[in-house]
Formats: C-alpha cells, structure tokens, sequence
C-alpha cells in the first residue's frame, strides 16, 4: 500500500474510532453527520484567491484544534465541546479518507494527498 492509501486508511479508522467513542459515553453520535459540513465554510477563503484559501482551509482541516478542544471538554467537563471536538475530527478524517488533503496554495484540487477533481481526471497516471 502507498502511503497515500495508509493516510486515507487512518482517516477511515478515526471516523470509526470516533463514532464508537461516542457511542461507548453515550454522547449524540448523531451531531459528526449533523455538523459534518459547518467545517467546509472554510472554503470561502477560495472567494479571495488560492493562497487565502488554501490556508484557512488548511488551518480548519487539521486535528490540531479539536485535539485541544477535545482536552479542554476533559478538563472542564463541557460535553459540548466534546462534540464539537468529535464532529471535528470525524470530519477532517472522513475528508482524508476521500482524498481530501491538506491544500497547496496554487489551487483547490492540488492536496497532500495528491490530484483531485478535474485536475486529477486529467492528469497523467504517474501524477
């Protein structure tokens, strides 16, 4: 297996995790489909050009901020941020799972993960 296919395996995996965490303490499990495209807003940097974009898109869809989020609802016991936290991390996992990489900055369709969209229907096979 490429390393492109264990990235998209492990996002997979973490969906999984995820929903069954939420389930094992009896969180809403409900709230990862519920809030699952709140976290594309971030998209709307593309509106101002690929370098905006691709940054707030990047800084959104990594598991840096609900990994934090995620300890401050165990610290504080606010089971709504561990929501959040999940909702988060299942969405940034599911997005990897799909081939949604982190973004370049020339342009939406060039990702971590490789070529996606249009860009990718017409690439060569060793791209």
């Amino acid at each position: 297996m490429s390393a492109v296919h264990w990235q998209r395996f492990e996002g997979f995996a973490i969906c999984v995790a995820i929903i069954a965490a939420m389930v094992a303490i009896d969180l809403a499990w409900w709230w990862v489909f519920a809030l699952f495209l709140l976290f594309d807003l971030s998209m709307a940097g593309y509106v101002r050009g690929p370098r905006l974009g691709a940054f707030l898109y990047n800084a959104v869809h990594n598991y840096g901020v609900p990994a934090v989020l995620g300890a401050v609802a165990l610290v504080t016991d606010a089971q709504w941020l561990g929501v959040i936290a999940f909702a988060w991390a299942f969405h940034v996992g599911a997005d990897r799972a799909l081939g949604y990489g982190l973004k370049h900055d020339d342009g939406f369709e060039h990702t971590h993960l490789g070529l996606i969209g249009r860009t990718r229907r017409g690439a060569t096979p060793t791209s």
